[in-house]
């Protein structure tokens, strides 16, 4: 496989992977223990029937969404932001990679403050070493994400089954200890949040890596392959950990697995799951901001971007990313999902199911239609009262549709063949 990992290009068929690779490196990318403490918020406010209803539906929407980018990435060998390009302009693009490496960087300076307060909480080690923890794992983590693709398919390869065996045995250890399903069930809600409110969470747990695992999905041998791993991710890998961590909220009173385990006796087991848990989702979050950065640089290095965006979550990580995970994921749900509702519309309704190659196609500076379209799906995210995620998709691709039956088409106009 080239090592640059095609940052500005299609990804030729000859570098394509199969169902294995694929699956495994989408689900160590979902496995992620923020998805767990939203799943502990909602743990507390609803009943196990209401709740595994709230995951079913909020999953499937998630895996859904996230499927059908997945479909149109391995299409075209192309990712979100090289997506950007036909649906925002040239420059235009550059909005959206901002947005998506933004949204990255701020997840990989929550994990890497994560795992050093985590270890020295898990493990009695001096409250001093959180700093110099937070520099080693902060550029630890982008080891893998530097090497490419074929790094962070190792590492899932081994990580992914190890944490499935791991969330398993924790999760049959606290039915035991809760009584069984029948304990389970008659566990009562001690807080109270709306449906709505709920699908909102669990979509917003990963609505910006569903935008962004085009990376990976665009790496997959046939678009079947594609969907069927990328709805295992999101629709079932980040699924098990919303449920993961509702139950252990249920069960303990602590949303993370990592502490759940501990609870339990699992003291090893827990520390490997943090590790793995945090490493597997740090290292494609960093490769996904590396990847919008040379798209915003129009640069190959992505070694060096990877590097530099290692710095800059170190340093969010040291001033305090930790505590700001709720409005973080606020931002993301509102924001991050039009800019799939627009790039859905302009490859099924403008580009009729086939991109033009990149290097044979000029593209306008400025696709004002697509930028438009964004602006009015993000605000009726921000103002919608139930599901902005669901609504700031569609409101957007309607938007964009609506524009391109205009008479005057200027995009299409400014649109040459190379």
């Amino acid at each position: 496989m080239n090592t640059s990992d095609y940052p500005l290009s299609e990804v030729p068929k000859t570098d394509r992977r199969g169902l294995l690779s694929s699956a495994a490196v989408l689900l160590g990318f979902t496995f992620f223990t923020a998805t767990m403490w939203a799943g502990g918020t909602l743990g507390s406010a609803f009943s196990f029937g209401e709740l595994l209803l709230v995951i079913l539906v909020g999953n499937l929407l998630l895996g859904s969404y996230a499927s059908a980018l997945a479909y149109i990435a391995c299409k075209s060998g192309l990712n979100s932001v090289l997506m950007g390009r036909f649906c925002f302009g040239e420059k235009g693009s550059k909005l959206s990679d901002f947005v998506l490496g933004f949204t990255q960087i701020g997840w990989y300076a929550w994990g890497t403050a994560t795992i050093a307060i985590v270890l020295v909480k898990t493990t009695g080690l001096p409250a001093a070493l959180e700093i110099p923890l937070m520099v080693v794992f902060g550029f630890g983590f982008c080891l893998t994400a530097m090497i490419g693709y074929k790094g962070l398919d190792w590492l899932s390869r081994f990580a992914v089954p190890a944490m499935m065996v791991f969330i398993l045995v924790s999760l049959y250890a606290g039915l035991i200890d809760v009584g069984g399903f029948a304990g389970l069930t008659s566990q009562t809600p001690t807080d109270s949040m709306s449906f709505a409110a709920a699908i909102t969470v669990v979509i917003g747990t990963f609505v910006s890596g569903g935008t962004q695992a085009t990376n990976w999905s665009r790496f997959a041998k046939t678009p079947r392959i594609a969907v069927i791993a990328t709805m295992a991710a999101f629709f079932i890998g980040n699924g098990l950990m919303v449920l993961t961590g509702a139950m252990g909220t249920l069960i303990y009173q602590q949303a993370d697995i990592v502490d759940v385990m501990i609870a339990q006796g699992f003291v090893v087991l827990a520390v490997l799951m943090l590790f793995l848990n945090i490493w597997t989702t740090q290292d494609n979050t960093i490769y996904n901001f590396a990847v919008a950065g040379c798209n915003l640089l129009r640069t190959e290095k992505r070694k060096l971007v990877t590097v530099a965006g290692a710095a800059i979550g170190t340093v969010l990580a040291i001033g305090g990313m930790y505590n700001l995970l709720i409005p973080f994921l606020v931002l993301l749900g509102t924001f991050i999902p039009p800019i799939g509702g627009v790039i859905m519309a302009d490859f099924w309704l403008r580009h009729k199911g086939s991109y033009p190659t990149l290097a044979n196609v000029q593209l306008p500076d400025f696709n004002w239609f697509g930028l438009a379209s964004y602006a009015i799906g993000s605000a009726a995210a921000y103002f919608s009262p139930i599901l902005p995620p669901v609504i700031g998709v569609v409101v957007a691709a309607l938007c964009y549709g609506a524009l391109l039956k205009l008479p005057q088409n200027t995009i299409e106009a400014d649109v040459a063949e190379g």
